[in-house]
Formats: C-alpha cells, structure tokens, sequence
C-alpha cells in the first residue's frame, strides 16, 4: 500500500463526487485528518466492515464499497459458473447512502457476471438471511451499520446459509480485495444493462409474505390474551412493515406505533444513538407508552436485528438488559415447550462467552446443554449448522448479551422481528396471570441467585489509539491479576493463546476458535472479560456477578469495574 500522502494526492487526481473532493480539499493542511483517512484500508473481518462515511481509503464510500464487492465477486468467481448463476442477495437499511451502495455492489458483481437479487427498498438484515436461504443463493449483502451513529455504515456479508462470513470464507475475500492494484480500476455496469442481461432482479413482496409466514409459525402458546396494548418503534430503521404486521397477524390488535419515528431516515433526527440498549432511545416511546396505557414497548435498531424491551413498572417503564430479555425469554420457551412435549431430549442452548450465565443455569434445570461461543452470533449460526449435519443436539434458543436473539433457524442471524413477537406472546402470558416480565425475572432470581452484568466500552480513536488499546491488552495478558476486587481470580482464559491457566498454575486447552479475548472467571462464578471490537474503535469490558441479594450483586459489580478503573 501506497503512503498516506501518495494515496491522498492520488485521490485529488480522480473525478469524484463533489461531496468527496470538497472533503478532501478541507483537511489539505490538517496531518492527523489526512492520516486517519489513509493509513489503512477499512478493516475487514467476519463481521464485514464498518466505519464513518467519507473520502479516504479508511472510510465508507462508493469506491471502498466496490474494493469489498469486487473482492466477493473474485471469490463467487473462483468458485465456479454455477455460483455464479445461484447470485447475491442484496438488502440495505435506512441509513445514508445504503441505497447507492447496494446500487453500487450488484454494478461490480454485474461485471462479473453474478447475478444479483436486489431489494429495491430497506429491510431488516434478518430478512437478508431469510432470502438467502430461501432463493438458494450463494451469498448475501446487506449494506447497514447496525445501531451506530449516522455518521456511519458498513457492508456485512453472508454464506449461502444465511449466516455471517465465517473467518475462512472472510480469508478469502480478504486475499483477493488485497489482489486489487487500482481502487479507481475496478469494473462496474450499469444496472439497466445488467438488467437486460437478467443479472439484476428487483425483489417484490411475495418474499415479504414467505418472511411473515415463517414468522407466524413462531406462535405457540394459544391460550392467552393478546389484548394488551403495545407500543413499537422501528428508530427510523427497516423494522416498521414486518414487526407491525407481524404482532397484528398474531392477534395483537393495540399496536401503536411512535410515528415521528416510523419515517426512515438516516439522520435519525430523533435520537442522538439509534441503539434500543440506550433508554434515551425509548424516550418518545415512553411518552407515548404513558398517553395509551401501554404495558410493554419494544423498539428495533435501523437494521432491525436487535431488540430493546421495557416494561412497564408502576408510573414509568423500565428497560431489560439483553442478559435478562435473554434469560426470560429461555424459560419461557423452554417451559412452553415442556407443556406441549416438544422439549427435545438433546436440547441446546447457545450463547457467547461474554453473556450472562443466568441462562446455563435455566437450560440446565430443563435437562438443557449450554454450550457457549465466541462473540458474534456468526458463531452461534455454526453452531446450528454443525448440529443439523451431526445429530448431536437439537436447537432450541440462541443469544448473546448485546440484545441479539433467535428462536426459529429459518434464519441464520440475530433476528428482532421473530423475538418481538415473542416478547409480546410471553408478556400476554404473564399478564394473564397478573404479572409482567418484571415479576418474572424476580422469580429467575429467587430460583437462581441475583445475576448482574455490566458492559463498558472505552474508545481508541485513529492509528495512536489502536496502539495504545494493543499495549493495554498484552499488559492484561502477560501480567495477569490473581485477584480482582478482592476475589481471587480461578482460571484466566486467554482466547488468543487458547490456553485457559488454573490458580495453581496448570493449563487447559481452549477448544473455541483463537480471538482476541481475555477472561478471567472468579472463585465465586464473577467473571471479567476484556475483548476490542471487531467493528468499532472500542475496547470492551464486561462484568458478570450473582448475589444473594440485589444489593450483593451490585457490591460486586461495583468492585470489579474499579478494579479497572472503568
């Protein structure tokens, strides 16, 4: 690769759109600006790539977005005429740009000759699983930034089951993007050509309808009241068509929707963060939740892949973290399909290593196995395709703590729009018998002891910061504490070495693949686990605890996260 100043100059010299140049043409004289936008392509991994929108060759832009599309359709390539012919599904959400760079994508792979299935209007990232599946394609494509700011987007892509790149499939596209010499060279055709040539076909809605069919056969639990009211915001995202008329075709008749945020539109100009994690998210929610006397609001992100619950409690709401959505969700799913003798013999329940262990204590009172993965629900759709190849377990939920879900494979992702209709289902059931989720994740703590997590994510701007959040990291590594808050740490678990080390310092062999991770579990079951992201200049640090007591659990947790000063 080219220097930061030879690649700068080499784009001034290019045609590009005026919003480009005008860019480039302000930062002339700012060093850092110049080097944060050259000294590296857009990382890409089996998450995709994501990142601020921009000129420069470490930003999101048409002509890094044809870099990663021209790098997939090499791949498809090598892989013969028939992936060719079986094509890429392409989905988008709602954020800037998403549709040109969809627009953009099947114009590379069209020189290729890949055929391309193209929505023409925004959809949930699920329903990109979905159709992938469905149409027999060999990959999939959706353009979103998933809840980050509107300063962003990204390009994730999937296999030909509908799951996200696993790390081989990502290899190899990585290999051949680094085969491209001239980012301004790469190939395009315009699509009313492709068109002609039967490359681009626009899909309609009778795939909206396969969608809301599958998602109808999540209904099990018949003998409840579905006349609650419900209050649902999509975040300006793609998840108003199917999440509405998903919870109507269940029988939800009061389902009001928060419509100034019902428009889509990439400013998000509601919110400040379009991440339903965030309580300032549900804030016009909430108002509308008090005006109609709703019990529950559920709200998606632009991409509609993550789901973020609150319940009403007394005069106000109050929001499940991912760990309890999660944990209630399991029992009830696990309960429903014990009284209907549908709980299967070699049930499993997956989840990440970062994600509460209330839920291995649930599965394992129902005769269920946990087995946990890697962060990234890519992992998690592994793992069911492993199991419908081997036989060994039968699938029953899946989750990991940053609000993603699934509950049917007919899907190979985190999928909002199945677990909203869900979330609706279980809360009609305990409000049948007086109660909200709220009371029944009390009883999950007087079952099971009082879990607590916490998440704290700390930032790393640019090249220097990615130097420093590496440095923090191999000090954790090679420097490892034996006690945390006072608990004396049981086992380090160390992801990228596989090697999990005993207090007594013999050693065990990690059998997940090897990721940047750090864990240390605790003598009393806290733990800690320090990981960057894949996706964003962060640094993750998550806490688990369980207590007697609420007020137990919180001790701990404070404790854990002074010990890093986070």
């Amino acid at each position: 690769m080219k220097n930061v100043h030879e690649l700068y100059n080499g784009w001034l010299e290019q045609s590009l759109p005026s919003y480009l140049a005008e860019e480039l043409a302000l930062i002339a004289s700012d060093e850092q600006a110049v080097e944060d936008r050259f000294y590296q392509y857009v990382s890409f991994g089996t998450g995709g790539m994501r990142g601020v929108l921009g000129a420069g060759t470490n930003r999101i832009n048409v002509y890094t977005i044809r870099r990663v599309a021209e790098g997939l359709a090499r791949y498809i390539e090598s892989n013969g005429e028939a992936a060719k012919k079986r094509g890429v599904v392409i989905a988008f959400d709602t954020r800037h740009f998403s549709y040109e760079f969809a627009c953009e994508t099947a114009s590379v792979l069209g020189a290729h000759g890949i055929r391309s299935y193209v929505y023409k209007e925004a959809r949930p990232t699920p329903q990109l699983s979905f159709t992938v599946r469905k149409l027999n394609a060999y990959a999939g494509v959706v353009i979103t930034a998933s809840h980050n700011p509107k300063q962003y987007n990204g390009f994730k892509v999937y296999g030909e089951d509908g799951a996200q790149l696993t790390p081989q499939f990502a290899e190899a596209i990585i290999s051949d993007m680094n085969g491209i010499d001239d980012i301004f060279a790469i190939q395009v055709k315009e699509l009313p050509f492709l068109e002609q040539q039967e490359l681009v076909t626009w899909l309609a809605g009778d795939l909206d309808d396969a969608y809301l069919s599958s998602l109808l056969s999540l209904k099990e639990n018949q003998d409840i009241a579905l006349d609650m009211k419900l209050v649902y915001t999509p975040l300006h995202g793609a998840g108003l068509v199917p999440v509405s008329e998903g919870l109507r075709a269940f029988g939800f008749q009061q389902v009001h929707i928060v419509e100034q945020q019902a428009v889509q539109d990439g400013d998000f100009p509601t919110v400040s963060y379009p991440n339903p994690e965030e309580s300032k998210a549900f804030e016009l929610a909430m108002k509308l939740g008090t005006q109609v006397g709703a019990d529950l609001l559920l709200a998606t992100d632009p991409d509609a892949d993550r789901l973020g619950v609150a319940v009403k409690n007394g005069d106000s709401y109050e929001l499940l973290t991912g760990n309890q959505l999660g944990a209630l969700l399991l029992h009830y799913l696990l309960s429903t399909k014990q009284q209907l003798g549908a709980l299967p013999r070699n049930g499993v329940m997956l989840k990440t290593i970062v994600t509460s262990e209330l839920g291995t204590q649930i599965a394992e009172k129902f005769g269920v196995t946990t087995v946990n993965t890697l962060t990234g629900f890519k992992y998690i759709a592994e793992k069911i395709a492993e199991y419908e190849q081997s036989g060994d377990y039968s699938y029953v939920f899946g989750y990991e703590e940053s609000y993603g879900y699934l509950i049917e494979t007919f899907v190979r992702d985190k999928d909002a729009v199945q677990v909203a209709l869900k979330v609706a289902e279980m809360a009609a059931f305990y409000a049948k018998k007086g109660q909200t989720l709220l009371d029944g994740l009390q009883s999950l703590f007087d079952q099971f002891g009082t879990y607590q997590e916490a998440l704290v994510s700390q930032v790393f701007e640019g090249k220097n910061g990615q130097e420093e959040m590496k440095a923090i990291l191999n000090n954790l590594r090679q420097n490892a504490p034996t006690s945390i808050g006072g608990i004396a740490v049981k086992r380090f678990e160390d992801y990228l070495t596989g090697i999990s080390t005993l207090a007594d310092g013999t050693t065990e062999n990690i059998t997940l693949p090897k990721e940047n991770v750090l864990k240390y579990v605790l003598e009393d079951s806290s733990w800690v686990a320090i990981r960057p992201s894949g996706t964003e200049p962060k640094c993750k640090f998550y806490f688990g605890v369980v207590g007697q007591t609420a007020e137990e659990a919180k001790d701990k947790l404070k404790r854990l996260q002074a010990a890093f000063e986070v």
